[in-house]
């Protein structure tokens, strides 16, 4: 099998989409085809025993469409203006023909409506020549479109407008004839600058990322600017203050702080020290620092980005499924519609066929589902694209609805409402002794370990100034209960609650501090000598302070309950859940434990959302459903696996998402109503005789306009 992208000039909404299955999909040997929206490509999977390109270009044009060649994106003035161009000249011509239709009647009504009757309509000649070449022009991307629509039997908005303009033309109505011609021109254009303007605000993106970076030669030391493909894996390059990182690597030299707003949308430029990751097109905001690539420029994060941001568009919502369903159908019962409206009232009333023809094609005219058609698929770019730059990676609109529906969500405690590694909460020095004494004396001690409640200590003493602090000598390790050793000539322990008691120097007040410090979820290290217990330091995987109000906003949203899973014990889930305002709690939880909670939970409450940070949670988020990634900047896995992935560890993005998801939400049905309700309101003024062609046309551009700027308002949501 053969895979193969074809760029389609005028590939913007559904109806292109299903034009080309049609036609391109009814090959023998084409096996699949894929379409994006967002680039205008239409990519096809077929046997090339069976067909060859060149025959799928033929099917492409046969859709009245054309396929784009290399030559045709780079220097084509028809490929990138033709629309325009075509539209401009409809418009000036239907003006020109309607001024020189008042000027030579000299009436204005004249040129409106030219007489009591349709009968005794009178066109000047140069009038119609305007006309007619307004129709030519505004159908000039329509007709072939309507031709084809014609040729499968299969009814659509362009064979609607073609059939409208025809028709008037043969009743001799030429102003309406190129009224209509024009305003649909323009309203395709229209639709066509707003799928555009989603695909540049995504493409932008890639305008983040540096061209070349400074290659340092590891041969001579040399800095070569090289262009980012041509820069290997494993190389060295140079970033100086202010410039952009341009590939994804490790820090290897130097201090500084990033703006990663670009990436993950954090706000705040974050510290940056040798051995931390770095991602192409973030900030380097301060000291000039170097970096080993790790990942090529195909394959960076946000390349990664901006591909499945691309692939998401092809993954549909309901309601845009739905609305393609529903034109589907509507379209050619419009068009039945049409036609009893044309035979009914002369049949059996005895009315004015010329009269009724007209009210036939202003039906017609209302009955053009663009604006309805259009409606979803521009809000749901929009939403995507808003979505990318604030640092939430939404992978389609099916799971943009689905965010917009949550009811529940269930979060992973370690790494998503905790920071995911313990660190020094409080010290309380006893027996006469400081602070700094209890700090500097553990920390000599726990230089010889790599257990994680040790360098949470080092860390704290690093952070508190307690540098240079020597290791203790004599150090021995107490299996399953902590350490001694001697510093400064005297002996020292450091151990745990269960070493404290075998020593037997715990006291009742001790005894107390300890049991609260557990029950709040803490581990405590006690540091002692041979005489007396020095202080007591505990530590724990922190809360993140934005936690409470996140919770908070949750709940506000309507999301309940909010669940904590966890595989920590009852009594420090229970601690932290207090904390934050979590009343639903699941402790001790392995991973197929949480794989049947949130199944329980999907089942009970319905629309269910597991956040974690998904490697360990993948069972549970795959079973909810909506499965949220936090902090997945670095993490392949979690780009690749959920469906909605955080890009930073910025816990107020959740309702920050079910905020956006379901404004999203409320635009799309905004869209369909006003629509749909417009298209109610002109179907009764035609039976009624009061709608005219022009005034149809103009209902239906306006709805459209409307529609799209209603949906790119999304575009300005970033939080």
């Amino acid at each position: 099998m053969a895979r193969q992208d074809f760029v389609v000039q005028g590939l913007d909404c559904a109806e292109e989409v299903s034009l080309l299955k049609g036609t391109v999909g009814k090959l023998e040997g084409v096996q699949e085809l894929d379409f994006s929206l967002l680039d205008a490509v239409m990519t096809v999977t077929f046997d090339p025993d069976r067909v060859d390109p060149a025959e799928i270009t033929a099917a492409v044009e046969k859709a009245g469409l054309k396929v784009r060649t290399e030559q045709e994106e780079e220097a084509g003035f028809w490929a990138r203006n033709g629309r325009r161009a075509m539209c401009s000249f409809s418009g000036v011509t239907t003006l020109l023909g309607f001024v020189s239709h008042a000027l030579l009647h000299h009436s204005l009504s004249d040129a409106f409506v030219g007489g009591e009757g349709i009968e005794d309509h009178v066109f000047p000649l140069v009038s119609r020549l305007f006309y007619l070449a307004a129709v030519i022009s505004g159908g000039w991307f329509v007709f072939p479109k309507g031709l084809a629509a014609l040729r499968r039997r299969r009814a659509d908005m362009n064979l609607l407008m073609s059939i409208a303009v025809v028709g008037a033309l043969i009743i001799g109505e030429w102003f309406e004839a190129a009224a209509v011609a024009f305003l649909f021109s323009f309203s395709l254009l229209l639709e066509s600058w707003s799928v555009e303007r989603a695909r540049r605000s995504i493409r932008s993106l890639m305008d983040m990322t540096p061209a070349t970076a400074r290659y340092i030669c590891p041969h001579d030391g040399d800095i070569m600017e090289k262009p980012v493909a041509e820069v290997p894996l494993g190389a060295t390059v140079l970033v100086r203050p202010g410039e952009k990182f341009p590939l994804d690597g490790t820090l290897s030299k130097g201090v500084t702080e990033v703006n990663q707003a670009p990436v993950t949308g954090e706000s705040v430029p974050v510290a940056k020290e040798p051995g931390d990751e770095v991602y192409a097109g973030t900030i380097n905001e301060s000291g000039a620092v170097e970096f080993t690539v790790t990942r090529p420029a195909s394959d960076t994060t946000i390349s990664r980005i901006i591909r499945m941001v691309e692939e998401a568009r092809s993954r549909r919502a309901p309601s845009e499924q739905w609305v393609e369903k529903f034109a589907r159908y509507y379209t050619p019962a419009m068009i039945n519609l049409a036609f009893l409206v044309a035979v009914g009232p002369p049949l059996l009333l005895g009315g004015s066929w010329s009269a009724w023809f007209y009210e036939a094609l202003v039906i017609l005219v209302i009955a053009c589902p663009c604006a309805l058609v259009i409606s979803t698929p521009v809000t749901i770019v929009s939403a995507l694209a808003a979505s990318a730059r604030a640092g939430v990676l939404i992978k389609g609109g099916a799971y943009l609805e689905a965010a917009a529906r949550l009811k529940v969500m269930a979060l992973d405690k370690t790494g998503t409402i905790t920071h995911g590694k313990p660190e020094v909460q409080e010290i309380i020095a006893l027996s006469g002794h400081t602070d700094r004494e209890v700090l500097e004396r553990a920390a000599a001690m726990e230089t010889h370990s790599d257990h994680p409640l040790a360098q949470a200590i080092l860390r704290r003493a690093e952070a508190a100034g307690v540098t240079g602090v020597e290791p203790a000598q004599e150090f021995r390790v107490l299996k399953g209960r902590g350490a001694e050793a001697v510093i400064a000539g005297r002996k020292f322990w450091l151990g745990s609650h269960r070493l404290l008691h075998e020593r037997g120097q715990e006291t009742p007040e001790i005894h107390d501090r300890l049991e609260a410090m557990a029950d709040a979820g803490h581990s405590v290290v006690v540091l002692g000598n041979d005489t007396h217990v020095c202080g007591l330091i505990s530590v724990a995987d922190g809360m993140r302070p934005e936690a409470p109000g996140v919770v908070a906003d949750l709940k506000r949203a309507g999301i309940d309950p909010v669940a904590m899973l966890t595989g920590d014990n009852q009594g420090t889930a229970a601690a932290v859940a207090a904390k934050c305002g979590i009343t639903e709690v699941h402790a001790e939880l392995l991973p197929e434990d949480k794989l049947r909670i949130v199944r329980e939970m999907v089942d009970r409450h319905g629309h269910t959302a597991m956040v974690g940070d998904g490697i360990n949670d993948a069972p549970a988020l795959a079973a909810a459903n909506l499965g949220i990634a936090m902090g997945a900047a670095g993490t392949d896995t979690a780009i690749e696996t959920a469906d909605i992935a955080l890009m930073s560890d910025d816990l107020t993005r959740l309702p920050w998402l079910v905020r956006h998801a379901r404004r999203a939400l409320r635009i799309i049905r905004q869209n369909i109503v006003f629509a749909l309700g417009l298209k109610l309101v002109f179907m009764g003024l035609a039976l009624a005789g009061i709608a005219t062609l022009w005034m149809a046309v103009t209902a239906d551009m306006g709805a459209s306009l409307l529609v799209i700027a209603n949906g790119l308002r999304l575009l300005r949501d970033r939080g």
